[in-house]
């Protein structure tokens, strides 16, 4: 089997000892490139040459945004722009595999892997041998005439607000900690609009609904994890499934935090409330905004859009679990 490691040099939780480490394992049980990411937006170009080139399958050793960019690759190799999809696209792509090392790997985790590099390669390794492999759905955003997929969530409104104020701590040199996530969101909460909602959520069969805040499109669950503490606010969502949201139509306190708690404590029951807007397993939603509004992907902020496209994208992956 021919195999191309993506690895990102600058992933939060690996240094060099333990990626060499990982790569010598899987270079006993393959024939194996190595690549190292050197800039934004590389694994997607490294994974899509792999697929060009016939590669077997493609592993990753980094965080979320790596994963992402690979994805992006497996899926958009020619010039960035998606494919027709069949019944079973996954089939004619490389499989992956994830061996996490950023500070969430929240991708990694929902597929139920360990959170440790060494014990997931193992996990990986384990995979191989046996050819066990999952097909997973994606998601897949597509505004002002671009598209990128996502493995397990994206979000408007207050949560990429809070991700482009954590990105820009990392700007610094700060690393971004759960505590750093938690901590800037609670200073952030002081300063967004609570008083002006902006999105509009429409969509074939979907009743109209006026005066979100926040959206949050969730692929999987959890939506994150706080440490090891899993944030559930579309309980209900899976890679089996189509696309969830949680919309929220306040963001006064007394509205707001019987929902945070809800979502820290309850593993299987959806939030309830009047100002809140769900949807489960949809194949296509739009959101639009009266203003610009913060958007993010994957944790990965991606600058203000007025107008977004979800779609469910089915059997989008084979990966080794």
């Amino acid at each position: 089997m021919r195999a191309m490691l993506l690895v990102n040099p600058k992933a939060t939780t690996t240094n060099a000892r333990t990626r060499n480490v990982l790569i010598r394992a899987l270079g006993a049980a393959v024939e194996l490139a190595v690549e190292e990411t050197a800039y934004r937006g590389h694994a997607a170009t490294l994974a899509a040459t792999a697929r060009a080139k016939g590669y077997d399958l493609v592993a990753v050793l980094g965080g979320d945004g790596t994963i992402n960019e690979t994805v992006n690759g497996l899926l958009n190799p020619v010039n960035g722009h998606p494919e027709p999809l069949g019944d079973d696209p996954s089939r004619s792509r490389p499989a992956l595999a994830v061996i996490p090392g950023g500070s969430a790997n929240v991708f990694a985790r929902a597929l139920g892997l360990p959170n440790h590099p060494v014990e997931a390669t193992g996990a990986v390794l384990e995979a191989l041998r046996e050819g066990r492999t999952r097909t997973v759905g994606l998601g897949q955003a597509l505004w002002e005439g671009e598209s990128r997929y996502f493995t397990f969530c994206s979000g408007l409104g207050y949560d990429a607000e809070v991700i482009r104020a954590v990105e820009g701590l990392r700007g610094t040199g700060r690393k971004a900690t759960p505590t750093r996530y938690v901590n800037t969101a609670l200073r952030h909460y002081m300063a967004t609009d609570k008083t002006h909602p902006a999105m509009t959520l429409t969509g074939p069969g979907i009743p109209t609904t006026r005066g979100l805040f926040m959206a949050i499109i969730c692929n999987t669950a959890p939506w994150t994890y706080v440490g090891s503490r899993p944030v559930n606010p579309t309980p209900w969502a899976s890679f089996e499934t189509g696309l969830d949201m949680l919309g929220l139509r306040r963001l006064g306190l007394t509205s707001l935090l019987p929902v945070i708690r809800h979502i820290l404590t309850e593993s299987e029951a959806l939030p309830s409330g009047r100002h809140l807007t769900q949807l489960h397993d949809e194949a296509e939603f739009t959101l639009r905004a009266s203003r610009p509004v913060a958007f993010q992907l994957d944790g990965d902020y991606l600058g203000e859009r007025e107008a977004v496209t979800f779609r469910a994208t089915p059997n989008a992956l084979q990966v080794l679990v």
